[in-house]
């Protein structure tokens, strides 16, 4: 396997440099090279740890920026956000668990102008442009470098006994039942007031090692961690099966609350290096290691199926002397376990190293890769190293569903009914019945419209032939001098993304 990938990995980037040479636009000539798939996962993170725009932002002026940023990545064909709806055990929505954020007042625990919920709006405003909401929060985490002052109202002023300090940080103690109980309520919380698509967790389990400094929590692993038999030279496992079991734990809290809502984890790019590996069953890199270093195993949370999605953060350039992309890209690819694997994509690193083109050819190309995010959001938004025209203009040309959640339901909805036209004062009106519900997943969430000329076969994989994906059931048709003929196929797709056969209109234009 690797062989061939490398085979084709030269031919690919021969054929770069040939096409390259006859345009000033790398990254936007390859229009059809691979073809865009029918259903692919397009993701973008929105950062708000230390960020400051949101502050200084009246509700109006926060409602404003946020629908353009939307529309924007919408137009560059994201169809999933990611957004950081608690940084530092606090809120950018209203919770009677925790403070509001100081990322989005300016200080812990001061409620925003009409106590505008952020993720609220976020979620109608996502879904009203189809695009999933992912609420992405950090478990541990609760202040990021002591500067943090606690709001009154924080956990860790009724329980200091539940944290631990570490290179500044103030961090939930993972050795500790409660800690897990209480994060465990604050994603229950979450899942069951909001409409959201997803939990999302990034790479930040126990903290990054500091050379020489040792995590301080020998209370919880005296405690805990010996009375289970665990020796100081074991002291690694233990810290791994405290991180297994908050995520066991997770993955059944929405289970019980909402079983349509996906979990997914974006971590560290690394999961082990060769070399740690007593059987090489490790990547070829050089670098930190997710199993090691964070006490995350990944690939067991897969297997275990706890865990919905995986986006390994590959941040690194092809040819990285430690950690080369293409190398990691291969290796998660086969370690995937029958998982959803999509690619994390560090937009200024790709851009400034011109090789959006080749890292787009490896994701579409492997067996079991559906999709990217990208880190972060603001750099499309920027349009850095011209990263919105290349999705807009070749990647993201044409519309992609989200790959289907087959292991969590695996039937498509009923077909929509009543299809038929109607002229209205706003148009000539395509428009259908179906049954829809915010509980019930099994049933119609979003409509795809597909249009083929009169003789032409049907195909709902052509991705060129989707005129529209939305949540409406009526679609305003072109209408010309209606002399020319058309077959519209509309189809029902449910919140695990399964899709029907549809149903067929014939139309004059």
């Amino acid at each position: 396997m690797g062989k061939i990938l490398k085979y084709y990995h030269l031919l690919s980037v021969i054929l770069i440099v040939l096409i390259t040479s006859c345009s000033t636009h790398k990254d936007l000539v390859m229009e059809d090279h691979p073809v865009n798939p029918k259903r692919e996962f397009r993701g973008a993170w929105i950062q708000t740890a230390f960020q400051e725009e949101y502050k200084n932002m009246s509700v109006k002026e926060l409602k404003a920026d946020l629908i353009r940023k939307l529309d924007y990545l919408q137009t560059c064909g994201i169809n999933a956000i990611i957004f950081q709806v608690r940084p530092e055990a606090d809120a950018f929505y209203r919770s009677d668990l925790e403070p509001w954020s100081r990322f989005y007042t300016g200080r812990q625990g001061k409620a925003p102008e009409d106590d505008f919920d952020v993720m609220e709006f976020l979620v109608a405003a996502c879904h009203e442009r189809n695009m999933e909401f992912h609420a992405w929060l950090n478990p541990y985490r609760a202040s990021t470098s002591g500067s943090t002052i606690f709001a009154d109202s924080h956990i860790y002023h009724k329980n200091p006994d539940w944290f631990v300090i570490y290179n500044k940080q103030v961090l939930f103690d993972p050795g500790l039942p409660e800690s897990r109980q209480f994060i465990c309520r604050v994603v229950r919380d979450i899942v069951r007031r909001y409409d959201i698509d997803a939990i999302h967790m990034d790479d930040y389990f126990y903290p990054y090692p500091v050379a020489g400094v040792p995590f301080p929590d020998d209370y919880s692993f005296k405690k805990y961690g010996l009375s289970r038999g665990y020796t100081e030279a074991q002291r690694g496992d233990w810290c791994r099966e405290n991180v297994n079991t908050l995520i066991s734990e997770l993955k059944r809290t929405i289970l019980l609350a909402k079983p349509w809502v996906r979990f997914g984890i974006s971590p560290f790019g690394i999961y082990r290096n060769k070399k740690s590996t007593p059987d090489g069953s490790g990547s070829n890199t050089n670098g930190l290691q997710n199993y090691d270093d964070l006490y995350a195993d990944v690939t067991h949370w897969v297997k275990q199926g706890w865990i919905d999605y995986n986006i390994p953060q590959i941040y690194w350039e092809i040819g990285h002397t430690a950690a080369d992309y293409t190398t990691l890209i291969q290796w998660w690819d086969q370690h995937t376990y029958g998982g959803h694997m999509y690619i994390g994509q560090d937009v200024t690193r790709t851009m400034k190293a011109g090789q959006l083109a080749e890292k787009m050819w490896y994701e579409r190309n492997l067996p079991h890769v559906m999709g990217n995010c990208f880190w972060p959001a603001n750099e499309i938004l920027w349009n850095n190293g011209g990263i919105a025209d290349s999705l807009k203009r070749n990647y993201h040309r044409y519309p992609a569903l989200i790959p289907a959640y087959t292991h969590m339901h695996d039937r498509a909805p009923a077909e929509v009914n009543g299809l038929t036209t109607e002229w209205t004062a706003d148009g000539y009106i395509l428009h259908w019945k179906a049954r829809q519900s915010t509980i019930n997943p099994e049933l119609a969430s979003y409509f795809v419209i597909y249009c083929f000329d009169a003789n032409e076969p049907i195909d709902l994989t052509n991705t060129r032939k989707i005129v529209a994906i939305t949540r409406e059931t009526q679609y305003v048709l072109p209408y010309e001098k209606g002399k020319r003929k058309y077959r519209y196929v509309v189809t029902a797709v449910d919140r695990f993304h399964n899709e029907n056969k549809g149903k067929i209109k014939k139309v004059k234009l």
